[in-house]
């Protein structure tokens, strides 16, 4: 008993700094005496429990293996430094950052003492109660403690790309196009306003708003109808599931959680899921559905969860509903299957297409209309060996170790920040020695792992690996013609580089010593990688006053 009072104690204390930042950004919304009381009882000890049974997952680990145990550590550490790292550094920019917007103040702080005093007796109590009425045993508590690395590490990415997402997509940022060819303005407007139309009229996106508009509208109600912030959490909270679905994944593929959580916290890391985790756009959802439909056919969900899936993807973007099929080709090898998917899809596509510019009238054509698909002529280009080898140079290097990105001034009142300029073609170099040092050691572990799947092609199960294999190949044709900035699709195959090396490293996933160069990768790449922030932040800040 003393044990446990120990470490109720100990998850408790813990759990604070959480609590405290969280209980600032909703005191932004919920700033009265008593909503900060209830919010903080509530709210940390919901953060206590959590911690109580991460606690317990730690202390088996550290007896059933020290090495474990010192690697996971090490590695939330790594990412706690660059957690506070990303604060600090966005702190340094007052005309674009605002520190109190995640913090309590004074008078509040002292609601927040007060009521998080009473949390500790109240977690034992409520832990108590769970083991008496059997709650253990219940489907959500289950979830929680069979995946509470997968989800812990999700938390990290979560509020790193919340501290991006409220930064980057301020009002303030009113044109689209500053940062990677994004339409920021466009869809921060269509999602979080009542001016909703596409104004390039676009058909490619055939029914974004009647997916993404009603999830907005869910967490502007919990943050009393605040939209532009719901935005934030959504864009945000895809990050972390993708991140989540990484671990999933490896978890259940590989059969090694420490391993599962240095792929996922890769995955976080890399310069596609910083930048797109954390910019109000559409591919951060893209990715986020192509991993849950990956993650459908791993769990072999029923038929109807993956034309549910499908529906999303295809109503995101179009394009993206290729990368399902192919998923769903290479994993369910039933020919039969493919047509049957493929036929109620397509059947169901046109009447929610119908029904999204029912419910929001002339928000977009209709992508069943030939002539609407020429608002993409824009961004079509010749194919090229030159464009080919930029293609391969963004999806295998920029995407994960972020290159020294391009300025550009040009026609809009903010300096550009982009990886890549179609016409005339320019694209990002490595100028630092660091940079370029670990893009190289990037490549070596990324031929490591393609020698590997080689060496291993007949022995195992290779489905999975060979759909992550089209979907490269897919998105490699696809932008050998279109993109003017190639980076800006870079969280649509992100997911599955990182996914097929993880699965070609199966061989070397237990080794410690792999791990611990998994480890320091990680911590370079995530120094690497801020730097691109910064620069973002820098470039940007010139022009907010």
């Amino acid at each position: 008993m003393r044990s446990k009072n120990i470490r109720s104690f100990t998850a408790w204390l813990a759990g604070i700094p959480l609590s405290y930042y969280s209980l600032g950004f909703l005191s932004n919304f919920y700033s009265t005496q008593i909503e900060i009381i209830l919010l903080t009882l509530a709210f940390h000890c919901g953060v206590s429990i959590f911690f109580y049974y991460l606690l317990g997952r730690g202390q088996r680990q550290l007896q059933r293996s020290a090495f474990d145990f010192g690697l996971t550590t090490a590695l939330f550490i790594v990412l706690s430094f660059f957690l506070v790292g990303m604060f600090k550094m966005a702190g340094q920019f007052t005309s674009l950052f605002d520190a109190s917007y995640f913090q309590l103040e004074n008078k509040q702080l002292i609601y927040f003492v007060a009521a998080i005093i009473p949390t500790l007796p109240l977690s034992i109590w409520l832990l108590s109660l769970a083991r008496q009425k059997g709650l253990k045993q219940t489907t959500p508590f289950k979830f929680v403690k069979e995946n509470l690395p997968g989800l812990f590490i999700a938390v990290f990415f979560f509020l790193t790309y919340l501290i991006l997402a409220s930064i980057f997509n301020q009002p303030v940022f009113d044109v689209d196009d500053i940062l990677f060819d994004t339409d920021g303005l466009l869809w921060r407007t269509r999602f979080t306003t009542a001016a909703y139309q596409d104004y390039y009229w676009r058909s490619v996106h055939p029914f974004v708003l009647l997916i993404i508009r009603p999830l907005i509208s869910l967490i502007a109600f919990f943050l009393k109808g605040d939209k532009l912030a719901a935005a934030f959490v959504l864009v945000a909270f895809s990050g972390a599931v993708c991140v989540f679905l990484a671990w999933y994944f490896v978890k259940h593929t590989i059969k090694n959680s420490i391993y599962a959580l240095l792929i996922a916290s890769l995955l976080g890391a890399s310069a596609a899921h910083l930048v797109f985790g954390s910019l109000i756009e559409t591919y951060i959802f893209l990715a986020a559905m192509a991993m849950i439909f990956l993650v459908l056919l791993l769990m072999e969900k029923p038929f109807f969860v993956l034309i549910i899936a499908g529906l999303v993807s295809f109503g995101i973007t179009i394009t993206n509903f290729a990368q399902a099929v192919i998923t769903l080709i290479f994993v369910k090898r039933d020919f039969k299957l493919w047509i049957k998917y493929g036929v109620i899809v397509a059947a169901l596509t046109i009447p929610l297409t119908l029904l999204n510019n029912f419910v929001y009238p002339d928000s977009q054509p209709y992508f069943f209309n030939p002539s609407s698909l020429n608002a993409e002529a824009g961004n079509t280009f010749t194919p090229s060996v030159e464009r080919g080898l930029a293609v391969l140079r963004v999806m295998f290097l920029h995407s994960i170790v972020a290159p020294d990105p391009l300025i550009l001034q040009e026609e809009i009142p903010f300096l550009k920040v982009w990886m890549f300029k179609a016409d005339p073609m320019r694209l990002s170099k490595y100028e630092t020695w660091f940079g370029k040092s670990l893009a190289y050691f990037w490549l070596g572990l990324a031929l490591l792992g393609g020698f590997l799947f080689l060496k291993n092609i007949k022995r195992d199960e290779k489905r999975f690996s060979l759909a992550f294999i089209f979907i490269l190949l897919f998105n490699f044709i696809l932008h050998l013609r279109y993109g003017k900035d190639l980076f800006l699709y870079s969280a649509n195959w992100t997911y599955a580089i990182i996914l097929f090396l993880a699965l070609a490293w199966k061989d070397l996933a237990d080794k410690r010593w792999f791990q611990i160069i998994l480890l320091g990768f990680i911590a370079l790449l995530l120094v690497n990688n801020s730097r691109l922030i910064f620069t973002m932040l820098s470039t940007s800040a010139l022009h907010i006053k």
